[in-house]
């Protein structure tokens, strides 16, 4: 291995972690990494990523979130629920506070009825990994494959289901394949076009007891 090669390996050592177990004085941090990787998804309520993680601070759920940790900073996050588990306890003055009346609203409205809701098929036992995200100077440094390991290896698991991801997001679809992940269900995106992608696609993974072991 070349001296470079080996540097940045060194550089990049990542240690998970679930999210409570950081503490209170994480959380910021952590909803920084969710909006910035996100952030597209909510231009409808702020272009302002310091707005947006003043607003949504507060709701993280940060048992949900396991957190990739690089010389002790967040550079990723991944979350995983079961059953009717949910990520988030938004609300709603909080949110207004930081959003305004009208778009403080459609935020709160927004993530209660398509962040919330409980996956078709969820039950205890079946592991939905969600919101996947690695900081951008992480990013193609194996933070994201180190927390989907830690999470395929958590005990009591044995289908994992990751829903809804962007038939654009090339990398993410690249990593959950090597990891052994196959599409199960694809859903045409209506107005196309101006959503800047065409499917929406969901992938799963059965284990079995020798996957466990590595």
């Amino acid at each position: 291995m070349r001296q470079a090669e080996w540097t940045e390996m060194v550089e990049t050592m990542v240690v998970v972690e679930r999210g409570d177990r950081l503490g209170e004085e994480y959380r910021r941090r952590i909803t920084e990494v969710y909006v910035r990787a996100f952030a597209e998804d909510f231009v409808a309520f702020s272009r302002n990523t310091d707005k947006l993680a003043d607003a949504f601070e507060h709701m993280l759920l940060l048992e949900r979130f396991y957190i990739a940790l690089v010389d002790g900073e967040p550079a990723g996050l991944a979350s995983l629920t079961e059953g009717d588990q949910t990520l988030f306890a938004p609300r709603w003055r909080d949110i207004r506070r930081h959003l305004g009346p009208a778009r403080g609203l459609l935020g709160y409205v927004v993530i209660r009825k398509w962040f919330m809701a409980a996956s078709v098929g969820a039950r205890p036992g079946l592991a939905e990994i969600g919101f996947v995200a690695t900081e951008p100077a992480y990013q193609g440094r194996g933070v994201a494959t180190t927390l989907l390991r830690h999470l395929l290896a958590l005990p009591g698991y044995r289908e994992y289901v990751l829903e809804d991801i962007k038939d654009t997001n090339a990398a993410a679809l690249n990593v959950y394949t090597k990891l052994g992940f196959t599409v199960y269900k694809r859903k045409k995106v209506r107005f196309a076009r101006r959503a800047g992608f065409t499917e929406l696609v969901s992938m799963k993974l059965v284990q079995d007891a020798v996957q466990k072991l590595w």
